[in-house]
């Protein structure tokens, strides 16, 4: 393996420029991962129209650093305030909280912070090793191979995803709607523009993703914490003792894989990993009943995984063009914007952007690991911030980003369309992720698909004649049909009990 282009991303990263964004991204995460609501795909979102005035390597560094920072911050809420920050950190909440109010809240914030740097830096070598082999793989990808990779990107994350599989499936489906308004590239002929000009050019991501992840995060977190007051815990000692790091040793490895595999699938991320995590913690301990009453493993175990698995989420995003989940489409959306196309060219074309996104996640880690235990007391302070007081500020900030974007009225309409359709579709059952990964995927699916027709001359089973698009497609059916397989034959079975050691399925969203 050629190490010189690891080492000239090395040198991008430290220039002083990159390092500052870095810096500014982890910092940003880790506040937006405090403040319980928000989240990273809100804030990247939010600020969006501030990557056009910088260099592509500086902002997807700096917007990497929001994303895997907030789940280093999402851990305070949850240990402190049994608050979870971020819906990664949920699982945290169930042993972070109980050692809070055994007087060990610095325990369970050491350990997550030593888990995370671990877990993310053990994730960030894989991603090293693993991401140039699949870059090369897909070199033979042509647009067939495209078109069968977004449809199973979107069937995925409609079926895998949090939340009832229907509404996901539904959401999706509107996000590829969105997609095809505007010009046909192909035939020049307008759809869905209902003669307005500003329709022609087809829906802009920034106000869309402004407005379905900021504003309508905003207005919901508004009414669902209305009127609520939370004390945080009191922090004693931040560093684990010997024990507690014997205890966690083995979680935190574990974490570490099976956060980096269920990162790299679409739908999985860093909430799926931590879940999984913690559940095969529980399964495997000699002494169950402890956790959710203050197992140490039950911080380290979460906590990892949800960091291996926000950095290898990247594999998929930049050498296969796929984003895993919703924060990674809007980081698609923001290559798209600096002109650069994600996918197995990256390599070749932006090695600088490709090596440098990588390599400075090592800074990144690092910097976390420094500053989240000493900067604890300050997280402490703006926790008591009222969201009266912020969410008018972060709203302010949200409509003036999208004026800035193309200097128009009309796009801070678009960003108040969205946000009350992001604000219905929470209210409703409906998560936003899916319609956005769908609208970004759209076009690209589109354009594949008829390119692909055309060397077909028409005919649609060439899609299964290629093998690696066949490929795909079959994994496509096999998504697609096994829920209702499972379905048939739980039909068949009405009357049988679940067995005592299997977890009874809810329908509930």
């Amino acid at each position: 393996m050629d190490i010189s282009p690891i080492l000239n991303g090395f040198g991008v990263v430290l220039e002083p420029d990159n390092l500052l964004y870095c810096l500014v991204g982890v910092i940003i995460g880790m506040l937006i991962g405090v403040l319980p609501g928000l989240g990273p795909g809100a804030t990247i979102a939010i600020l969006l129209p501030l990557t056009y005035g910088i260099s592509p390597v500086s902002a997807i560094i700096m917007l990497a650093g929001i994303f895997y920072g907030a789940q280093y911050g999402g851990t305070i809420t949850s240990v402190l305030l049994r608050l979870p920050g971020e819906a990664s950190s949920v699982v945290t909440v169930f042993d972070g909280f109980a050692l809070a109010r055994q007087g060990r809240a610095g325990t369970a914030l050491g350990i997550a912070a030593i888990g995370s740097f671990i877990g993310g830096t053990v994730s960030i070598l894989g991603l090293t090793l693993l991401a140039p082999i699949v870059a090369g793989f897909a070199l033979d990808f042509g647009p067939p191979e495209y078109a069968a990779l977004g449809v199973l990107g979107v069937l995925l994350i409609s079926s895998v995803g949090n939340g009832h599989k229907l509404k996901a499936i539904i959401a999706a489906c509107v996000g590829l709607l969105l997609a095809t308004v505007g010009r046909d590239t192909f035939t020049g002929a307008e759809r869905f523009t209902f003669d307005s000009l500003n329709l022609a050019e087809g829906i802009d991501f920034v106000p869309l993703a402004m407005g379905l992840f900021g504003l309508s995060e905003i207005l919901y977190n508004i009414e669902e914490r209305h009127n609520k007051v939370h004390s945080p815990a009191k922090v004693g000692n931040v560093w684990p003792s010997r024990k507690d790091l014997g205890q966690s040793k083995g979680a935190i490895g574990r974490g570490s894989l099976i956060g980096f595999f269920l990162g790299v699938l679409p739908g999985g991320g860093a909430t799926l990993s931590s879940l999984a995590a913690y559940a095969f913690e529980k399964r495997r301990a000699k002494r169950p009943e402890r956790f959710g009453r203050g197992a140490v493993e039950g911080v380290a175990a979460p906590e990892t995984a949800n960091n291996a698995a926000a950095t290898s989420s990247f594999i998929p995003l930049l050498t296969l063009g796929i984003p895993a989940n919703a924060t990674m489409a809007l980081i698609f959306g923001a290559l798209l914007i600096q002109g650069i196309q994600p996918g197995p060219q990256l390599v070749a074309q932006h090695p600088d952007v490709f090596w440098g996104v990588i390599n400075s996640m090592y800074i990144g880690n690092i910097l976390l690991l420094i500053m989240s235990i000493p900067m604890v007391g300050v997280f402490v302070r703006i926790l008591r911030v009222r969201p009266a007081i912020l969410a008018p500020i972060t709203v302010l900030i949200t409509l003036l980003g999208a004026y800035t974007v193309n200097n128009q009225v009309y796009d801070i309409f678009l960003v108040i369309v969205f946000g009350l359709l992001g604000y219905l579709m929470k209210k409703l059952g409906f998560e936003p992720g899916p319609l956005v990964l769908a609208f970004v995927l759209g076009s690209m699916i589109e354009s594949s698909s008829r390119q692909s027709l055309l060397i077909f001359g028409g005919d649609p089973t060439g899609f299964f004649t290629r093998p690696i698009s066949g490929t795909v497609l079959a994994l496509v059916l096999l998504v697609a049909v096994l829920p209702l397989i499972r379905k048939a034959l739980r039909r068949r079975r009405p009357d049988q009990e679940p067995a005592a050691d299997e977890p009874v399925e809810e329908n509930t969203p």
